[in-house]
Order: C-alpha cells, then structure tokens, then sequence
C-alpha cells in the first residue's frame, strides 16, 4: 500500500467517525480520484492535510461530499427504460389502491420528476407516495427546488418523446429568464430526505423501487448488501429497477427475484419470499 492509498483511507476513516459516513464498499479507484480532485481545488498540498479541515469545518466536509457524489443524471435518462415501466410494470401498479416508491441515489432530482411525470400521465400519481433519497445534501437540494438550466430543455423533451410521453413536455415546466422550475403539482407527493444506503435502515412496503446507476461505484459486498436492503423493503410482487449497466445475475438475491426486463433491467420480487432476519 503506498503513501497516497494509506492517506486516502485515514481520511475516509475520519469521514466515517466524525460523520458517519461509510465509503468502505466504495470502488476505491472512483474515491481516489474524486478526492484528489477535491484536494487540487483546495489549500491542500497532502490528502492529510485535510483531515483536520474535515473534522473541525462541517462546510469543508460537504464540499467534500458534494464531489465525491457528483451526480450525473438527466430528465428520462435512458428514455427505453421509461417506455418499458411504462408498459411492462405500470399495468401492474394499478391494481394497487395505493403505491409507495422509492427512488433511491435521486441525485438532484431529474429522474425523479421524470418518473412523477410518467406516473401522472398513467393516472398513477395521485395515490402514490415517492420517497427519493440522496446522501448528498446538496444535489438533494437541488432536488426540492427542482429549477434546472433550459440549455438542456431541448434534449430533455427528446427524451420524454423517445420515453413514449403522452402529453407535451412543455405542460410540466415553467420558463423564466435562464432557468425552467419543475411545476410545483410535480412535488405533491415526493418526500426528498437523506439516506445512506450503508448505513441507513429499510423502507418499508415499497412497490417499486428505482436505484440506477448507482450499484456501478460498489464493490460486490456492498452490492449484495444494498440489494438485501432492497429486497427487505419491498413488498410481495413490488418491482426493483437498476441501471443499465448492472444486474443480479452475481448477486446473493438473484433468486428472489424473477426478470421482466432484461435489457432494462427491470426485476420483480417473488411474491412469497420470507426474509430471513
């Protein structure tokens, strides 16, 4: 282990202790680089050096934070993912007199509008309850302001289009100066909060839950850790839904699920899996 890696594991020994926040399962390469990012745009010359700085400037520790969990998200990001929940898992969620969902990893918000949008269009989003969940306080800022740059409206409506969107992308976004803010009736029923997927406890009863894109910076413990997490908290028949570029196909709850997507990655719980606690 040379210098630089002892460095960047007392710091993130400091992060948890002070913080509680655990990178342990953290693809180690992806925090090294973010963190020596982070150190270039400090008065740091040594990852050391910022130890103290995190442990005595909580403000110093969340711009830490905030670059470590950069995210990178889009409105209908992956727009054959939203067609696909839209025909394949929508027909069921309405036979349910009430939906609770989970959109964990919710960055700043962008696929979380999008999934509220698809649902009202389905006539869904009256009687759902969207808990979206973020460690990062800032993106999850953000996220509740739900104003985003109009430099990205253009490809934001392709999107919705290619996403099989019923309606005009227009009717969901009010326009002003430089920016377009989310319609507020968009934010009726989401709750953004805090949430650590390697610290923090289940959701309970969810019908659907969204984490995409996020297993890719896991190591695999920590992916069968989360995944366990997930499976804990759904209900009987309730949908998991991953990124693309992740499965279960290694995972240790491979075979409580059954496939409905295979390209979307689109997976649902069987109905009588027993949790073992």
């Amino acid at each position: 282990m040379n210098t630089q890696e002892i460095e960047i594991r007392l710091l993130l020994d400091a992060m948890h202790l002070r913080y509680g926040y655990d990178f342990s399962g953290y693809s180690l390469d992806l925090l090294t680089r973010r963190i020596l990012d982070s150190l270039a745009k400090s008065s740091c010359s040594r990852v050391t050096q910022m130890i103290p700085k995190i442990l005595d400037n909580p403000e110093f520790f969340s711009a830490l934070i905030c670059n470590i969990s950069i995210p990178v998200t889009e409105m209908f990001r992956d727009p054959t993912f939203y067609f696909s929940l839209r025909h394949q898992v929508v027909p069921m969620l309405k036979t349910h007199p009430h939906l609770n969902i989970w959109h964990a990893g919710c960055a700043t918000g962008e696929e979380v509008y999008s999934l509220a949008i698809l649902l009202k269009e389905e006539g869904l989003y009256d009687k759902c309850q969207i808990y979206a969940t973020d460690i990062n306080d800032i993106a999850l800022k953000k996220a509740r302001d739900g104003i985003y740059g109009l430099g990205n409206i253009a490809k934001y409506t392709h999107n919705y289009q290619r996403a099989g969107g019923t309606g005009t992308f227009s009717d969901y976004y009010h326009a002003k100066y430089d920016c377009a803010k989310i319609d507020a009736a968009l934010k009726e029923r989401i709750t953004f909060a805090n949430h650590n997927l390697v610290t923090d406890g289940v959701f309970g009863e969810m019908n659907l839950i969204l984490c995409r894109n996020v297993f890719i910076y896991f190591d695999r413990t920590l992916q069968n850790k989360v995944l366990t997490l997930f499976l804990q908290s759904l209900a009987g028949g309730g949908y998991l839904c991953l990124g693309n570029s992740e499965n279960l196909r290694f995972s240790d709850s491979k075979t409580s699920f059954k496939e409905i997507c295979q390209d979307e990655r689109i997976y649902q719980k069987n109905q009588l899996q027993v949790i073992q606690s």
